[in-house]
C-alpha cells in the first residue's frame, strides 16, 4: 500500500527537480519518502527519456555571455528549454555559463554536433586523410579504416557536444545536458554560438618604433 505524501513534499521534490508534481508524488511513495532517493530515482528516469524529450519544441531559454581574463576572448551562447519557468531557474543559467566557459576553452569547436556539420566539411576533412603520406602504401581496406577512424575524432574534435566538460572531464557536454534535461525535466539544447578573438581576421603589422617616432615627425 502506497504511504500518504503530503502536498508540500510534492512541491519540495518538485522545486529540487524540475519534474511534474503526479512524477514527484510517485518517486516519493516508491521510496517510503526519502527525498533523496526520489530526486535519484527522478533523475534516472529523466536520463532514461532524455531522448524522448529531444524532440519538443525549445521556444525560451537565455542568451548567456562570457568574457575571458584579459578581454581577449569573447563568447556568446543561445541555450533554449521549454518555459520561462526552466529559464528562469539558477540551475538552467548555470549550465549557460559553464556552456559559455567551454566554448572559450576549446578554440577548435566550431560547431553545435556532428550532425549540424555541413557535408562539405565532412567531404573536405575525409580528403585531407586520404592523402596523407603515411596511409598511401597501406591496403585499401586498412586505408579505409584508418581515414574513417581519423574523420571521427576531426568532427568529435570540430563538436561542442563531444567534448569533454571541463569542470567534470569524465562526462561530455552532451551527457551535461542531458543531466539537467534529467533535473529540470524539459528538452533543453544548444541552439547556436559565436566566438570572438581579439584582432582575429586583422592583418597586424610590426613597424620599428624609431621608424615610427621619425614617421610622426615628417608628417
Amino acid at each position: 500500500m502506497a504511504i500518504e505524501i503530503s502536498a508540500q513534499y510534492v512541491k519540495e521534490l518538485r522545486t529540487m527537480t524540475g519534474a511534474g508534481m503526479m512524477d514527484c508524488k510517485k518517486a516519493l511513495q516508491e521510496t517510503d519518502g526519502d527525498i533523496d532517493k526520489a530526486v535519484e530515482s527522478l533523475r534516472q528516469k529523466g536520463l532514461a527519456s532524455a531522448s524522448k524529450k529531444s524532440g519538443r519544441r525549445t521556444a525560451e531559454g537565455l542568451i548567456e555571455s562570457y568574457i575571458h581574463a584579459g578581454s581577449k576572448i569573447g563568447v556568446m551562447v543561445e541555450l533554449n528549454c521549454e518555459t520561462d519557468f526552466v529559464a528562469r531557474r539558477v540551475e538552467f543559467q548555470e549550465l549557460a555559463k559553464n556552456v559559455a566557459m567551454q566554448i572559450a576553452a576549446c578554440p577548435q569547436v566550431e560547431y553545435v554536433n556532428i550532425q549540424s556539420i555541413p557535408e562539405s566539411i565532412v567531404s573536405k576533412e575525409k580528403a585531407i586523410e586520404s592523402t596523407k603520406d603515411d596511409i598511401c602504401n597501406k591496403p585499401e581496406n586498412v586505408q579505409a579504416q584508418i581515414v574513417k577512424g581519423r574523420l571521427e575524432k576531426r568532427l568529435n574534435e570540430l563538436s561542442l557536444m563531444n567534448q569533454a566538460f571541463i569542470r567534470n572531464t569524465d562526462i561530455t557536454i552532451q551527457d551535461l545536458i542531458n543531466e539537467k534535461i534529467s533535473l529540470m525535466g524539459e528538452n533543453i539544447q544548444i541552439r547556436r554560438f559565436v566566438r570572438f578573438l581579439l584582432g582575429e581576421g586583422i592583418e597586424k603589422v610590426d613597424q620599428n618604433f624609431s621608424e615610427e617616432v621619425a614617421s610622426m615627425i615628417k608628417s
